[in-house]
């Protein structure tokens, strides 16, 4: 019997099972997806479809569609690719937008982790050229959502092009309600393989290429399609089209644990709380245990949950999202993040709570006696 309990969906979901046959089935075929004769044609065709179903998920024009390795390129596609010079990015993006470029400018959120649109529309005045902004929809450590409509309405206003990392968000929110400029997406967050991505732009967007050297995905990033893992990505976004709802009960479990949990630990922060949140996401820091100390007595106990963002090498390290929303260094050492996914229920919570106090109840009897 199996007791492990896997708590960390946000940093990966577990591929869907039909997302890996139609992967093998791809993976039998031969050809190449640039190739003009029927072995490539029908390669280019399993690409197309996925493309379209990709497409869906935005409610945009399939050839807007530029695949990529995964998100990370795709952020940096449309930072580095947008021909802007000036760029603002929130202060709680993903390394991978933060880091996208140099010299970009930090747009500030406030404690509930929301970002500061009156501070992102004095800075967007205070300099006359029109920027890039990029402010992702839902934060992937925290779960918290972004007003993006109206971020959106400053942008315009303000002459800017509006990029959104939706990574975190697919499956999960609706995405098509949303006017950006440019989107990026993950196919492994929704139940698809890794190393796949996209970059889905508005219309007439021009994207310069990053990666050069051939023709693919019209002249927008040159490389051999990944046909297999664009087809386990088509596969998992028509999959979470199919299949949208579930959130109500995903956020009643959600509430049952941090309830339960600040029982248990009066004393405990969650983040963000006082925001509109992701279904499933719950940040959570409990004074005086440290995240790296929690992570493993879970581990141990089979329970998987994480620190944060998963793209650190495995380190623990103190959230840059945390203390920009003005966390003390102290607290936000102690955070760990909790994401479930539609097979877990609330007996799991329940026995991360129990592995939690078990912490507790050990780490106060090892503690030193006063002198």
């Amino acid at each position: 019997m199996n007791n492990e309990i896997y708590l960390d969906h946000n940093a990966t979901a577990p591929v869907r099972e039909a997302v890996a046959e139609a992967m093998m089935a791809a993976l039998r075929q031969a050809g190449n997806a640039s190739s003009i004769h029927g072995f490539g044609r029908r390669q280019r065709q399993l690409v197309e479809t996925a493309r379209a179903e990709v497409a869906a998920l935005l409610g945009a024009p399939p050839q807007n569609v530029v695949f990529t390795a995964g998100g990370t390129e795709a952020n940096n596609l449309a930072l580095r690719g947008s021909g802007r010079r000036r760029v603002i990015v929130s202060a709680i993006e993903h390394l991978s937008v933060l880091q996208a470029t140099d010299g970009a400018e930090i747009a500030p959120v406030t404690a509930a982790g929301v970002v500061d649109t009156e501070g992102l529309a004095g800075m967007l005045a205070a300099d006359s050229e029109p920027a890039l902004v990029s402010v992702m929809l839902a934060n992937n450590e925290t779960g918290v959502v972004q007003p993006l409509d109206v971020i959106a309405g400053i942008v315009e206003q303000a002459g800017g092009l509006l990029h959104s990392d939706m990574v975190q968000a697919a499956g999960r929110l609706p995405l098509d309600r949303h006017a950006v400029a440019m989107a990026s997406l993950s196919a492994h967050k929704i139940g698809g393989p890794q190393g796949v991505g996209a970059l889905v732009l508005g219309r007439n967007m021009p994207v310069s290429p990053i990666i050069r050297g051939g023709g693919q995905e019209r002249g927008r990033r040159a490389g051999t399609e990944n046909v297999a893992g664009i087809v386990g990505f088509g596969v998992a976004a028509r999959l979470v089209r199919e299949q949208a709802g579930g959130n109500a009960a995903m956020a009643r479990m959600r509430d049952r644990m941090e309830s339960r949990l600040l029982q248990a630990f009066p004393d405990a922060v969650i983040f963000g709380a006082d925001a509109p949140r992701l279904a499933n996401t719950s940040c959570i820091a409990i004074p005086g245990m440290r995240a790296e100390t929690q992570i493993m007595a879970l581990d141990l106990a089979g329970i998987a949950v994480s620190a944060g963002s998963a793209c650190s090498s495995g380190k623990v390290t103190t959230s840059h999202v945390l203390q920009a929303m003005g966390a003390a260094a102290e607290v936000a050492q102690c955070a760990i993040r909790i994401s479930f996914g539609p097979g877990n229920c609330d007996t799991d919570s329940d026995r991360l709570i129990e592995t939690l106090l078990t912490l507790r109840g050990r780490t106060a009897r090892q503690k030193p006696e006063a002198a």
